[in-house]
């Protein structure tokens, strides 16, 4: 109890000091003899239960109080109602000290003792045990009893006598059984101290009795009331300054003696009462009648415990059996859920192997970091990519094992935040891509999944170049489209303007001509006609070999006549001869070739040769033709300046677009085209075109 309860109940326990100084002072001054002294001795009885109950009662409600006090300031109430009674009978002076049918009235009492122990009982015993505790207690009350009868009552007592004898040996013995039986069941400083109390009441009982049925009590002596009165105060310092028991709730586990002890007990008392009743009805004035009577009301209790205790046993068996038989079953239980265990952790133990298995085999980099970003395991996939072993990788935080990497870039470290990161392998980069996602473990974990994207980044990379090439020759086809078409355009006015301005001029002077010839014949002008008519054909003449040269920069006769290699053979030595540079031809074809291959092969020289004409500012260039059994091979190769092939697109869009003229014939026919050109070194052009066997010639061309 702490200090601050103490200050706050000492009021209580001076007042129960108080009333006990009070009480004692009553005992001590007063005389013995006399009237007053009885009034006084009765007054203090009642004062002290009075007193009592009212500590008792205020204590019961407030939050600390015991759950019996209740009951305990019930019982003390009807002890105030019954000292009272008779402060009231010695107050109006009636005799009393004699056994009588008014003596019933001390049953009250009985009833004050019974209610807080009923109230004890129920707050500490089980339900299952407190039937067998309530018989024992009985069985030893009536034992008790009967002793205390057959002690207490006088020889030859009549019927009211042994009514009043019997009265105050049943108050005694169960004052002393209820509450010795809850020492030795539960024994708490509580319940010894109750006990204590309570034995005191109950051997100032006995004496009370023992006096008063012989009438010798008159009233008035210290050792049987001051018990009484000391009793109850102490009954509520008791209750005022031990320590609580609200919300205690029933004792599970009594002492390991309490039951055997208190039903030895009920037993024995109960056999020494029927022998002590046997031996001494007689010697103390009890008829057989009489004893009979006790002797069958014991018996029927012995009787009654051992029938409770047989089936009490009979109970606890069947709770044995039953609870063996629930063993057995939970034994049985038990081992399937053993086996299930054991499966479980088997498929357990599969499934992990498994999963290593996976996360060994896995091609992706798979990283498991605590939440300090310390690697805690980690695949041989991602120690491959980083090429680092296992034991160097795990137990090292992110960072350090970032900083640990020569060939990584400030990328690698910023990985799992990132997704992107760079490490140098052999050289060559290496593309990592990284996904992080939560463990719900504890403690908490995180999952870093990486995989070498590099392969795709190149992927993608030639796919942007392939596209923009794409891009850059779809641009180029069309700029040479619009070229082309206007070249077309040009050629046909050209074309156009000569037959106009030649052969169509020619022929229709010579039609006017011819006119003036016949008109001169027919006048007799025989010899200026024919003048005219000479004058006509060299005309003609004139007219024939325009168109010859016309058509021959359409298509050369040679190339018609004689085949590719004669044309080229002959276009490289004028070319040589117009430019003054020295040429050099090789070439021979073993089949014969279409036209249209023949006709692009040679515009395809015959452009190289204008480009290196107009640019080249070479002194010797070179023309090699050679066909095998699929395709025809032709370089034209010059030591001229030469020029940056870098800047191909930009000689296109300032509108130079020979070579790329070329490209475009030549891809266009299924061939590949190439140009090789260095500052100051020359240019070599390339073309190679499938060939489409023609119809056997009967000649190799040379």
């Amino acid at each position: 109890m702490s200090i601050d309860d103490l200050s706050a109940r000492w009021p209580v326990g001076l007042a129960l000091l108080a009333t006990a100084v009070g009480v004692m002072v009553v005992f001590l001054v007063v005389p013995e003899s006399g009237e007053a002294r009885a009034v006084l001795a009765h007054g203090t009885l009642f004062v002290s239960s009075v007193v009592a109950a009212v500590v008792v009662g205020r204590h019961g409600r407030s939050a600390d109080g015991w759950q019996s006090e209740r009951a305990l300031a019930a019982g003390l109430g009807l002890t105030a109602a019954g000292t009272g009674g008779l402060l009231i009978w010695d107050v109006l002076g009636d005799p009393r000290a004699h056994a009588s049918t008014w003596d019933l009235g001390f049953l009250v009492f009985l009833v004050a003792v019974i209610l807080p122990a009923a109230a004890e009982y129920t707050d500490h015993f089980r339900s299952e045990d407190r039937r067998e505790i309530s018989v024992d207690v009985a069985l030893v009350t009536l034992s008790l009893t009967f002793l205390a009868y057959l002690l207490l009552r006088p020889p030859g007592a009549d019927a009211v006598t042994s009514m009043s004898t019997l009265v105050f040996a049943t108050i005694a013995a169960t004052m002393f059984t209820t509450y010795a039986a809850l020492a030795l069941w539960v024994p708490t400083p509580a319940h010894v101290l109750q006990f204590v109390v309570f034995g005191a009441f109950s051997s100032a009982t006995a004496s009370l009795g023992s006096r008063w049925v012989r009438g010798d009590f008159g009233g008035t002596e210290a050792a049987i009331l001051l018990p009484f009165a000391l009793g109850m105060l102490a009954l509520a310092a008791i209750v005022t300054f031990l320590p609580r028991r609200v919300h205690a709730g029933p004792v599970a586990a009594p002492t390991r003696w309490g039951r055997p002890l208190l039903t030895s007990l009920s037993v024995a008392s109960a056999c020494a009462a029927l022998g002590l009743v046997a031996d001494l009805h007689r010697e103390r004035g009890m008829s057989s009648r009489q004893a009979t009577a006790v002797i069958v009301v014991l018996a029927i209790g012995i009787a009654l415990r051992i029938l409770l205790n047989q089936i009490r046993s009979t109970h606890v068996n069947q709770q044995a059996l039953l609870a063996l038989e629930e063993k057995e079953a939970a034994l049985a239980d038990t081992d399937t859920a053993l086996d299930r265990v054991r499966d479980t952790n088997e498929t357990l133990r599969q499934s992990e192997e498994h999963l290593r298995l996976v996360f060994e085999a896995a091609v992706d980099g798979i990283v498991e970091m605590d939440e300090r970003d310390t690697v805690v395991r980690a695949n041989e996939a991602f120690c491959g990519m980083i090429g680092l072993t296992r034991e160097t990788v795990e137990g090292q935080p992110w960072t350090t094992l970032a900083a640990a990497l020569a060939d990584a870039d400030g990328s690698f470290a910023s990985l799992p935040q990132t997704g992107q990161g760079t490490v140098q392998r052999q050289g060559q980069p290496l593309h990592l891509e990284s996904r992080l996602s939560q463990i719900p473990s504890s403690p908490t974990r995180r999952l870093l999944m990486v995989r070498d994207v590099t392969a795709g980044r190149v992927a993608d990379q030639t796919i942007r170049s392939l596209f923009q090439f794409l891009q850059d020759r779809d641009e180029d086809r069309t700029r040479i489209m619009r070229r082309t078409n206007a070249a077309i355009e040009s050629e046909r006015n050209r074309i156009a303007r000569d037959l106009h301005d030649g052969p169509v001029q020619g022929v229709s002077a010579a039609s006017l001509s011819l006119e003036a010839a016949l008109l001169m014949i027919r006048a007799g002008e025989t010899d200026r006609g024919l003048e005219i008519m000479s004058k006509i054909r060299r005309e003609l003449t004139e007219e024939a070999d325009a168109l010859r040269r016309l058509m021959s920069g359409l298509r050369p006769p040679v190339l018609e006549e004689r085949g590719l290699i004669p044309a080229l053979r002959e276009t490289l030595t004028r070319f040589g001869h117009d430019h003054d540079v020295t040429t050099e031809f090789s070439g021979v074809l073993h089949h014969p070739l279409s036209q249209d291959l023949e006709t692009l092969a040679y515009r395809v020289v015959q452009e190289a040769l204008s480009n290196a004409g107009k640019h080249a500012r070479a002194s010797r260039t070179s023309v090699h033709v050679e066909a095998d059994g699929s395709q025809l091979r032709i370089e034209v190769v010059d030591d001229g300046v030469g020029f940056d092939s870098q800047r191909a697109r930009e000689y296109l869009r300032m509108g130079r677009v020979g070579l790329a003229s070329m490209r475009e014939r030549v891809e266009l026919a299924s061939g590949t085209f190439s140009v090789h050109a260095t500052l100051g070194k020359g240019t070599r052009v390339t073309a190679t075109l499938p060939i489409d066997l023609a119809p056997a010639r009967e000649f190799v061309q040379a």
